[in-house]
């Protein structure tokens, strides 16, 4: 090639409006990236050790949330697994009444088996609660970003939305959905 046919081909694989389309602008004139003043370093320490503790405080309330969820859905795969490993003769062998009368081996081994197979749906069940809930209580949104400590100004997400999580705001709030 020719060095007139590089440079056409360089030219031609930029589109002319690339450089020309600048970036949206915000919707919010509260979003928009003016330059924030920062805090000095003992505050900044100070509002760091805020924003961290409220973001552990949410990360134990979305913690606590999810054992819950999980230990009350799959209750009936830990009870079936349970009496199954209990009542086998090779495992614990329990002595217990219903293990020499009702329970032998083979229906050890079947509640074992049993108790494995319907754990998987219940966990995409208990999944499935627990991202509804925390979609309807908007849990994520209540963890606040680093800026929060660094600069003055930037206010706490709960606050904008109306309430604690926004749980509030979705209280008096009309069902929109885009179509």
């Amino acid at each position: 090639m020719s060095d007139q046919e590089t440079e056409d081909f360089e030219g031609d694989s930029l589109s002319d409006t690339s450089h020309m389309v600048p970036g949206l602008p915000p919707y919010d004139m509260d979003d928009q990236l003016l330059p924030m003043e920062p805090r000095s370093t003992c505050c900044c320490w100070v509002w760091t050790l805020l924003v961290v503790t409220t973001n552990s405080l949410v990360f134990l309330v979305n913690l606590l949330l999810v054992v819950a969820i999980f230990a009350v859905v799959l209750l009936p795969t830990i009870v079936v697994v349970y009496f199954g490993f209990q009542c086998h003769s090779r495992v614990l062998h329990s002595t217990a009444y219903y293990c020499k009368t009702v329970l032998d081996d083979n229906s050890s081994s079947a509640l074992i088996i049993l108790g494995f197979v319907i754990m998987s749906p219940l966990v995409v069940v208990a999944m499935a609660v627990y991202c509804s809930l925390a979609r309807r209580l908007r849990l994520f949104l209540c963890f606040q970003p680093y800026a929060r400590a660094a600069y003055k100004g930037v206010k706490w997400r709960w606050y904008e939305e109306g309430g604690l999580c926004s749980c509030a705001k979705e209280w008096g709030a009309q069902v929109k959905a885009w179509v």
